[in-house]
């Protein structure tokens, strides 16, 4: 009797049950993978959909007809970034001409019908992110959700000059009685604002737990007096950031009263972050500034015990001030005992941070539990207080020093060779003896962990690193447990007997070693021979800072020849090319970085370079030609996203993006994404039109103050309008 066979299909990703898949799903994060996983089969659309939490809006808003309806599940939704950049959603024109703005435009019936659209297609919203332009926004959008409970506030164009202090915030407290997160950092208001609409809002402002005004918009940043009634209208926070005023020149500025307002007001608060309105510039400093300042800060160090000691749930701490802050050693280590959960720690300007004697250990090296620390302008730290930090503060994964005069490689390389197994974060900036070269020599010991680094391009010769006669440090490795350094549990003897042989001495031998910095910089420690052959295996992320006319080249020749992974670079090029006549070469050398083969993403800010937009005086380039000097060759980069920052002419606030730039951009056949944070002619956009894959482009004066006048022939929303409608035209091969 014959019998057939079936066979059994082969089972499928699609035969998992659907809370099992669903679940697969929703942990993809990047969008795209996201658009792709939809694509599959109706199946996955419906469960993409379903399992779809964030999204960012980026439609023009002449196409309502286009907005999407299946993401009924976003929790998180952002329409700050829809086109025209920067216009009004929801204000008619005919609106702006009203006495009373706010009431003319309340029963505005086309605003009505966006937000009601908004509401529908996204009924679940509980954060928003908002592009506020004008208060009509603040007044509409918001309340279309009353389960909101998060609202971030974008606005980089000046305040509308004729509302009265609070009405804004008013507007949208009003229609969100159940907020209880607001973002400020990037909307441009008035610091008068916020106290009084705090004060007239109880309700919500007892209900805040998180409250952001790091905003660099600021020019004089909160004083003492808004501070106090800020602290006494929000005392569930749990979360401040706040720009403040420290400058002890002003009147009311931030002493001894305002931190202790803080630390009685809001005991809850497991965040805080207060840093002076100069340092939000993010302008260089002299990296030959000694790093004291004419002035003392007016706060004590009793007084930042008080503080410490209130705040025993702190988790992350910020304190960037503009003036000396002397001998603060014994208030960190009251940090350390009195907030045992800090994990994060910045400090700006504060001295006596680590100051060994004897090999004990004081000050911020006693924070054993910090994850990340960042020190800006430590006058008094030297290579032994930092060698210090490396023993106490054995968890680092994070570790920024910047305009700090006395850091040298040795000291750098051997704070690297003590964290090798937790660091994987390291910005140095602005140090005077830590050029490019000497910067990445010192990381040698961590450059096979290392994910992100940022270094500034001032190029140290080879001769003066390998010069390496100088203080010796006596100090011997092989102790254990000796002496006053390991009652902190964090001596030289046992740090180092946690090490991999291979970093501090050959493997296959051992002797004795003395703590001898110069040894330590010259040994083959298996990462190649002086600066051949060396492998940032892990290093994803590149930032660099480099100053105006100098060129990018020699960056393999530092020690960045081979970068395997490295997927994102950001360049920020600072200076006023004005004192220059032109450049010494051709081109700045961005075809140099095509050795970097996964590098996909670029941030290229010329914003911080300062020329003649128009018509340059005799012997000057103007800044088309120096657009064409730092762009040059970014067509041999297989770039997909990029952002670039225009230079500017700030005697007519104008950041435009010129005939050169826009014929060299072009030439970037794989970018699918270009952001130009500046403006640019239509005809010039219509150059990117040749880039076969582009897909996303936008337009964004995101700068203070961003450019009022709308109408200008590179700013007006028609222009934008017909340069997206003609991209959307085209056929995209994926």
């Amino acid at each position: 009797m014959a019998t057939t066979s079936t066979s059994k299909p082969p089972t499928t990703i699609n035969d998992l049950p659907d809370v099992i898949l669903s679940n697969i799903i929703a942990a993809i994060s990047d969008s795209r993978s996201r658009n792709s996983t939809s694509l599959a089969c109706r199946k996955f659309l419906v469960l993409e959909r379903s399992t779809r939490l964030t999204l960012t809006l980026r439609g023009n808003t002449r196409d309502l007809f286009m907005l999407p309806t299946c993401f009924r599940s976003v929790t998180h939704l952002d329409l700050s970034l829809l086109s025209p950049w920067g216009h009004p959603l929801l204000s008619p024109r005919a609106s702006r001409a009203h006495p009373d703005f706010a009431r003319a435009t309340e029963d505005d019936p086309d605003s009505t019908l966006i937000a009601h659209l908004l509401r529908h297609a996204f009924p679940s919203v509980h954060a928003l992110t908002l592009y506020a332009r004008d208060p009509h926004a603040l007044r509409v959008l918001p309340a279309q959700w009353p389960q909101l409970k998060h609202v971030k506030l974008v606005r980089w164009h000046q305040r509308p000059q004729l509302l009265a202090n609070g009405d804004e915030f008013n507007l949208l407290f009003q229609g969100v009685p159940l907020l209880s997160s607001l973002d400020l950092s990037t909307f441009y208001c008035w610091t008068d604002d916020i106290p009084i609409a705090l004060e007239s809002n109880p309700v919500v402002s007892r209900n805040l737990t998180l409250l952001n005004l790091m905003n660099a918009s600021f020019s004089e940043g909160f004083k003492t007096d808004e501070i106090r009634v800020i602290t006494q209208c929000c005392p569930n926070l749990t979360e401040l950031k706040m720009a403040c005023m420290f400058e002890s020149r002003y009147i009311g500025f931030v002493g001894d009263e305002a931190l202790v307002c803080i630390s009685n007001n809001c005991p809850k608060l497991s965040v805080l972050h207060l840093a002076d309105t100069s340092v939000l510039s993010n302008c260089r400093a002299d990296p030959d500034d000694e790093g004291f300042t004419e002035d003392d800060a007016k706060f004590s160090v009793s007084t930042l015990i008080e503080v410490f000691s209130g705040l025993s749930l702190l988790e992350e701490l910020v304190l960037d001030v503009c003036n000396n802050v002397r001998d603060s050693g014994p208030a960190l280590e009251i940090l350390n005992t009195k907030c045992p959960k800090l994990r994060s720690l910045k400090l700006g300007q504060f001295h006596g941070v680590s100051v060994p004697i004897e090999s004990k250990l004081d000050g911020v090296a006693l924070c054993q539990g910090l994850e990340s620390l960042s020190i800006r302008n430590v006058g008094d730290l030297d290579d032994m207080g930092l060698i210090a930090i490396g023993r106490g503060c054995t968890r680092l994964a994070k570790f920024e020093i910047q305009s700090c005069k006395k850091i040298t490689m040795r000291g750098m390389r051997t704070l690297a060779s003590l964290l090798r197994k937790s660091l994987v974060d390291v910005r140095i900036s602005c140090c005077k003896n830590l050029g490019a070269s000497s910067s990445l020599k010192a990381l040698e010991p961590i450059q096979e962990r290392i994910q992100r680094l940022h270094i500034d391009c001032v190029w140290d010769s080879v001769e003066e690193i390998e010069n390496l006669n100088g203080v010796e440090y006596g100090f011997d490795l092989n102790e254990t447990n000796g002496g006053e350094a390991s009652s902190h549990g964090a001596g030289f003897g046992d740090t180092f007997g946690t090490m991999d042989d291979d970093i501090m001495f050959n493997r296959n031998k051992r002797c004795k070693y003395d703590y001898d910095l110069n040894s330590v910089c010259t040994e083959d420690n298996g990462y190649g021979n002086g600066f051949g052959g060396r492998t940032w295996d892990q290093l994803q992320y590149l930032s660099l800072w480099i100053g105006v006319g100098d060129l990018l080249t020699p960056l393999a020749d530092a020690g960045l020849q081979c970068c395997p992974n490295l997927e994102e670079i950001k360049i920020r090029v600072e200076g006023d090319c004005r004192k220059w006549s032109k450049p010494s070469e051709r081109a700045f050398g961005l075809s140099t970085l095509s050795r970097y083969h996964n590098l996909v993403k670029m941030h290229l800010d010329c914003g911080d370079i300062i020329g003649y937009a128009h018509t340059a005086p005799s012997g000057q380039m103007d800044l088309s030609l120096w657009e064409r000097f730092y762009l040059f060759g970014i067509g041999n980069l297989n770039l997909r996203e990029l952002d670039y920052w225009p230079p500017q002419d700030r005697d007519v606030n104008q950041r435009s993006l010129s005939l050169p730039a826009a014929g060299l951009l072009q030439e970037c056949i794989a970018l699918r994404k270009l952001f130009i944070h500046g403006t640019a002619h239509e005809h010039f956009m219509m150059f990117l039109l040749r880039i076969p894959n582009l897909r996303d482009v936008q337009l964004r004066e995101d700068y203070y103050p961003a450019p009022e006048n709308d109408m200008s022939t590179e700013m007006r929303s028609d222009s934008l309008s017909r340069f997206e409608a003609a991209l959307n035209r085209r056929q995209i091969c994926d």
